[in-house]
């Protein structure tokens, strides 16, 4: 039986807290397993509690324009209350004059009156209707005005809604409820089905993957295990923030995908070394628990100091979204930051506790011997000659042109980012199968694609001024001239008057988004100078505006911060300059090239008919945000865990180019293994229904091939040949004040 004490003696890898942190959870093992299952017990019995917690997205930033709309049409304006929805008949047997027709509607609008943060409906036969009969007849609208915040309206949304699925082709009458509310509501329902699809598409993938890269069916089931467990404990997480936090669906669609492919990436590692620790250990004694707890603490000094530092570079870096004064991108830095920590924990606690539990068990149901890695097989350390190290030292042959070919094809793939749209997908049109989309789709073939969130233009008037009349009625037929309007709709109000700007074009399209700025930055000012009334723009589309400015503000500062942590942590991981500089600069790269190609598929829609989309001329504005954050943290886990083995190797012979091919010969399986894992857990999300689920997907998936392929097979083997012996240059100064870390 090994003995530690003497072996930590011998050993400076051995005595690394992280080292000693893994033996002591080997030795703890049964105790470990026992409370970490009980804790991810109760997270699973807390689930339903946070399903129900979810609300709506919460688009508006706090103190904006809009949020001050929103509040005053409330109060100036109490029958409309705070948001204005429709409901929509429709019937191709009966048109509205039909006793039929009239009888079911007048039963909908008078049950819909009844229902709990209804302000009012005003039904299409009432007195003060206009226009709301159309379609020759066939089709007719109820308004109807909703009160409270959004998470009131939000919740009132499944009462109204079963009122008209109650109703709804009844004696051939179609009805359908529509609006902000209702709709967000049914594409909760629909990105929840979204992401079941896509997990039940990548993770027999991943699991495939997994076996043939580990080469046995136990190593491949635990990182699964392992990724779900982390999930568990973020969504407990998350349940106990829901009482001081608003979330959403759609941020669980977010922290899923992003937990899943960084729990199996982060355990893939982790397993690998344990596995290749406890092949080169005596084979008499690899069941002995010491031997097992070695073996523990060496994955976890190694990879497990690679996941960790990689860890806390991608959650430090998504937490940089906080400086974003918008509840979407705070909302999704919790989430992302909460599932990260999470996965951490479980990968150094969890994961441990049950490698030592297993010990050689690890390796049951192995493949044929071929398949296996050659690393658990060999109780060898010596040079590899295998066909990865074959491939480094072609690269190196001509490390000047390889690199300059990567970087040309990285540079190509990166053009497109110089006709970068921001937008926000509101989902407006893209799922007519719900009851919203239904209605939605009607309203857009008879009358607008707009007419579903007009624009609000809040006028607040002076009694008797002429000045102001005159710039209602100016604005009101300047806006009627815009070929981007359909129809402007005038309220009178107390002291006030709102005009409603039906667009003509979808609310959360480029066009409507320029018809705001149009309104605000070149309309509104003529009317001020002028002497004019206080007037304001809110609605669903001002709210985008408001967060596009938000983000185009704050991303210089992002981007300086997430640049600057990464070279921090990777001068003190690997104790050079040259080092840091090119990885930074790699990613940067990648990261151009990976938002390129999203902006060639989606903004500008070549990858329509293909993916099952239709490109909406613009990108998602939290895509390209969550790319670069996130990006770099798991690119770091690759960037350390490949350098690392060839600082190895350079410690041990001095020489350059063995020293790269022997790190990829020993690291390009594990790093391909989970990059291939990422692209199929992310890649699934194109089969969603949801644009911004399918691109959100589409662009970690294509960041992470390209990552783990022209970076760190073609580029990084170039530069390391490159720059020679300056890889590891470390100034004197520098190394005395830089603090020693643990070794991989």
């Amino acid at each position: 039986m090994p003995d530690l004490a003497r072996i930590e003696q011998l050993d400076p890898l051995r005595l690394s807290g992280l080292y000693r942190w893994g033996v002591a959870v080997a030795r703890h093992r049964r105790a470990v397993l026992r409370i970490s299952l009980l804790i991810l017990v109760l997270c699973a019995a807390m689930a339903p509690v946070l399903q129900k917690a979810l609300g709506p997205p919460e688009a508006a930033i706090a103190g904006s324009e809009s949020v001050r709309v929103e509040k005053l049409i409330e109060k100036r304006f109490p029958k409309l209350g705070s948001e204005q929805d429709v409901l929509v008949f429709h019937s191709i047997r009966y048109i509205a004059s039909d006793p039929t027709y009239r009888a079911i509607v007048a039963a909908v609008v008078g049950a819909v009156r009844g229902q709990r943060g209804v302000r009012g409906v005003l039904g299409p036969y009432d007195a003060k209707a206009v226009g709301q009969i159309l379609d020759n007849e066939h089709t007719a609208l109820a308004l109807t005005g909703l009160s409270g915040n959004p998470r009131q309206r939000f919740d009132n949304v499944p009462t109204i809604q079963k009122v008209a699925a109650r109703a709804s082709g009844e004696e051939g009458v179609q009805v359908w409820w529509t609006g902000a509310s209702p709709i967000l509501k049914d594409l909760g329902d629909v990105q929840k089905t979204d992401t079941e699809r896509a997990e039940a598409i990548g993770l027999p993938v991943a699991f495939v993957v997994l076996l043939l890269a580990l080469g046995a069916l136990v190593a491949a089931v635990l990182p699964m295990l392992m990724a779900v467990a982390g999930l568990l404990l973020a969504d407990g997480v998350l349940t106990l923030l829901t009482t001081q936090l608003n979330f959403d669906g759609s941020l669980l669609a977010i922290v899923t995908l992003i937990g899943l492919g960084v729990g199996i990436d982060y355990s893939l590692f982790i397993v690998w070394r344990f596995r290749e620790a406890l092949a080169h250990g005596d084979q008499d004694e690899r069941d002995e628990p010491e031997c097992v707890a070695d073996a523990v603490g060496v994955a976890l000094a190694t990879s497990g100091y690679t996941v960790l530092f990689s860890g806390a570079v991608a959650a430090l870096s998504l937490a940089s979204m906080f400086v974003v004064n918008s509840n979407i991108f705070q909302e999704i830095a919790v989430g992302a930051v909460v599932v990260v920590a999470c996965t951490l924990v479980v990968a150094l606690t969890l994961l441990p506790a049950a490698l030592a539990l297993l010990g050689s068990r690890i390796n049951k149901g192995a493949l044929p011997a071929r398949l296996r890695p050659a690393s658990v097989r060999s109780t060898v350390d010596g040079p590899q000659v295998g066909g990865w190290a074959r491939w480094a030292r072609l690269v190196m042959r001509r490390p000047l042109l390889s690199a300059g070919l990567a970087v040309l094809v990285l540079a190509a793939a990166s053009a497109p980012v110089l006709h970068l749209h921001y937008g926000f997908n509101m989902g407006v049109l893209q799922d007519a199968s719900t009851p919203s989309g239904k209605g939605e789709k009607l309203l857009a073939r008879t009358l607008s694609p707009g007419v579903v969130a007009p624009i609000q233009v809040l006028i607040t008037t002076r009694a008797g001024s002429r000045t102001d009349t005159a710039s209602v009625n100016g604005l009101d037929q300047e806006l009627e001239r815009d070929h981007r309007v359909t129809a402007v709709v005038e309220t009178p109000g107390k002291s006030a008057v709102l005009l409603a700007v039906v667009p003509s074009v979808a609310i959360d399209s480029p066009a409507a988004t320029a018809l705001v700025w149009h309104i605000r930055k070149d309309l509104v000012p003529a009317i001020e100078r002028r002497g004019g009334p206080t007037v304001l723009v809110g609605g669903a589309t001002a709210r985008s505006v408001e967060n596009i400015d938000e983000l185009r503000a704050k991303f210089p500062l992002i981007l300086g911060f997430v640049l600057s942590l990464s070279l921090l942590f990777l001068l003190v991981i690997f104790r050079s300059v040259v080092l840091p500089i090119k990885a930074v600069l790699m990613n940067l790269l990648a990261t151009g090239a990976s938002i390129g190609l999203v902006i060639w598929v989606f903004q500008d829609g070549h990858g329509q008919h293909l993916l099952n989309f239709t490109s909406t001329g613009f990108i998602q504005s939290t895509t390209p945000l969550i790319m670069f954050a996130l990006l770099f943290g798991l690119s770091m886990d690759y960037e350390v865990f490949l350098i690392r083995r060839m600082q190895e190797e350079w410690r041990r012979t001095g020489e350059n180019r063995s020293a790269v091919a022997n790190g990829i010969e020993r690291t390009a399986r594990p790093i391909t293994a989970a990059a291939a894992i990422m692209v199929a857990v992310f890649g699934c999300s194109v089969v969603a229904n949801l644009l911004e689920l399918k691109q959100l997907g589409f662009a970690l998936a294509i960041a992470i091939a390209i990552d783990a392929t022209i970076i760190r097979l073609v580029l990084v083997p170039a530069a390391m040949c490159l720059f020679g012996s300056w890889n590891w240059w470390l100034p004197r100064r520098l190394e005395r004040v830089l603090p020693r870390l643990g070794a991989d």
